[in-house]
């Protein structure tokens, strides 16, 4: 068996600023329902093949969205919101695969940048567990987080 070993400050600092990046990515993405609703309509008409959708609708997931985006920031119900996130994330990813089809047509580029954020979306499911700083759920049950100094390592 391979193991590793890591600083359990340096893992949980690198996990939080992971999370605070896509939780950003994601609060500009739900703040276009609101500030926006024509725009969030034509990208689900487009991407999603959602035809029509109102601004009342838009509204609604931009609500949705929200509740998730915050339940995740906060390392609130990890299992279920960092799920949340990294499935709206992975539709999302592959809902524009015609862009990857033809990646140097302006805008498609910037579209693969959908990918590394894909990455950092599972890597917080994965190491959930790990994922402590900041986090409700480690608050909440302490005796579920790890017991190691700032000196000691995990090993997976």
């Amino acid at each position: 068996m391979n193991s590793v070993s890591v600083n359990k400050t340096t893992l949980q600092w690198s996990l939080l600023l992971l999370r605070l990046g896509v939780f950003l990515v994601f609060a500009m993405w739900t703040l276009d329902k609101f500030i926006n609703p024509g725009h969030a309509a034509v990208v689900f008409e487009k991407y999603y093949k959602i035809p029509g959708m109102s601004s009342a609708f838009t509204y609604a997931v931009g609500g949705v969205q929200v509740a998730i985006i915050l339940l995740f920031a906060s390392g609130t119900f990890r299992t279920w919101s960092y799920a949340a996130v990294t499935i709206l994330h992975a539709v999302s990813t592959f809902s524009a695969y015609n862009q990857y089809l033809d990646p140097w047509t302006k805008p498609n580029l910037l579209f693969f940048a959908a990918f590394p954020m894909l990455a950092a979306c599972l890597a917080l499911w994965l190491l959930r567990e790990h994922d402590n700083m900041l986090s409700i759920d480690a608050m909440r049950n302490p005796s579920v987080e790890p017991r190691l100094s700032t000196q000691d390592t995990i090993t997976a």
